[in-house]
């Protein structure tokens, strides 16, 4: 009854235009990522990039929550709102980890797996852009919003197999001669799961809204 009574509501807040800006600055931010752990690039300019569209992440954040406060009428529960808005964030929190990361330890080359997963990355990225413009009209989006979400799953699913085999062989190469490089790959492999695990958290806030406003 509340759902409905909502749509015949004004609507009032960009909530829509700010999900999808930090969309595609995640995914600006996950292809820049791929291209770094792809090593064919300047790593200090690519490390730069990422930092910037965290930045830029946090400042589409900060207004989002400003405008939740300031709303009468919102589209969504504010709390939904806010935990969606919150797990869009923590994807590009984890990339500028994982950059810093690979920063710090000045790692220029990369395992088949950590390449694997950043496109991985790109490809959820890619599936939350293509969802955020359907949150606009969830009654009538949302079985398409089901299918993104069931995609981003089985991304997540892949990328942790990925995550396993990488350490598995990091292990058997390095965990005996170089212990210092299997920890720091060990690092990597963290952070990048965790860019994955956050995309499977905005996958599970949307299919959240959808059961409670289709």
């Amino acid at each position: 009854m509340f759902a409905w009574f909502q749509r015949l509501l004004p609507r009032t807040g960009n909530f829509f235009e700010m999900f999808e800006a930090h969309a595609v600055t995640d995914l600006a931010g996950a292809r820049a990522l791929a291209k770094l752990v792809g090593g064919e690039c300047d790593a200090a300019a690519m490390i730069a990039e990422i930092i910037a569209h965290e930045h830029r992440a946090d400042e589409i954040t900060r207004d989002v929550l400003k405008t939740v406060r300031s709303t009468f009428l919102t589209p969504f529960d504010r709390g939904a709102i806010a935990t969606l808005i919150g797990a869009l964030d923590d994807t590009v929190d984890e990339m500028q980890a994982a950059a810093a990361a690979i920063d710090l330890y000045q790692v220029r080359e990369f395992a088949p797996e950590m390449r694997e997963m950043a496109a991985a990355a790109v490809e959820a990225a890619e599936l939350a852009v293509a969802a955020m413009p359907l949150l606009r009209d969830v009654s009538r989006n949302g079985q398409k919003l089901h299918d993104f979400t069931e995609q981003l799953i089985r991304i997540e699913g892949r990328a942790d197999e990925m995550h396993a085999a990488g350490l598995k062989r990091s292990l058997g190469e390095f965990g005996r001669t170089d212990t210092l490089r299997f920890v720091v790959e060990r690092e990597l492999y963290k952070h990048l799961e965790r860019v994955l695990d956050a995309f499977e958290d905005v996958a599970d806030e949307i299919d959240g809204i959808v059961i409670d406003h289709a």
